[in-house]
């Protein structure tokens, strides 16, 4: 078991997006999608914009990881397709690629252009590593983001909340007792809305 951690620097419920029971990480940080494997723990800490820093945003250990065909398909999150003129949780859906005749389809969602058409940067970025990891185990506070720990921002030197490069080289006492600690917050599921949400409306 490993532990990845990272600055969730934009939190929309997108990314990650812990909607409909289950919390799934689909864009964005290609090097944990690409290496992260089942039974591995991914950990977003608060970013300054959002006045988090030092939080933790959310957790999920890694039950499942498929290619973007397999999740833009598979029935179960069809629902996590984005809807734009929906509910916030609709409209930051992010089961957004897929293959088409003339290569990845992004759906009209977070990552693409203001006019609804594909964004190719992200589309680079986001396909480079075209796999989805997905938590049926997750905690997420988002904006209700508690404050880490001290002992797990210096723990032999090691901080999860240093910058925002990923981290996975953890102790692994570290990683068991930060582990521990997470789920001592009782069952897991939600406990917040996304920070960005307050600021949107629903």
């Amino acid at each position: 078991m490993r532990m990845f951690s990272y600055v969730v620097r934009y939190d929309f419920g997108f990314a990650p997006n812990p909607f409909h029971g289950v919390c799934t990480l689909a864009t964005c940080k290609p090097q944990i999608r690409r290496a992260a494997a089942v039974g591995d723990w991914i950990v977003g800490t608060g970013s300054a914009p959002n006045r988090l820093t030092g939080r933790l945003v959310y957790a999920m250990r890694v039950s499942e990881a498929m290619s973007y065909d397999d999740y833009w398909n598979d029935p179960r999150f069809l629902v996590k397709r984005p809807n734009l003129r929906g509910s916030l949780i609709q409209a930051f859906g992010d089961n957004i690629y897929h293959n088409g005749p003339k290569g990845w389809m992004q759906a009209n969602s977070r990552h693409s252009l203001d006019d609804g058409t594909p964004n190719r940067d992200h589309i680079k970025k986001d396909t480079s590593s075209p796999r989805v990891l997905i938590g049926s185990e997750f905690y997420y506070w988002g904006g209700m983001a508690p404050m880490i720990p001290q002992e797990y921002r210096n723990w032999d030197g090691h901080d999860l909340c240093q910058k925002r490069t990923v981290k996975f080289k953890f102790p692994l006492a570290m990683a068991d007792a930060f582990i521990i600690w997470i789920k001592s917050h009782g069952e897991h599921g939600i406990f917040g809305e996304p920070a960005a949400f307050k600021n949107l409306g629903d």
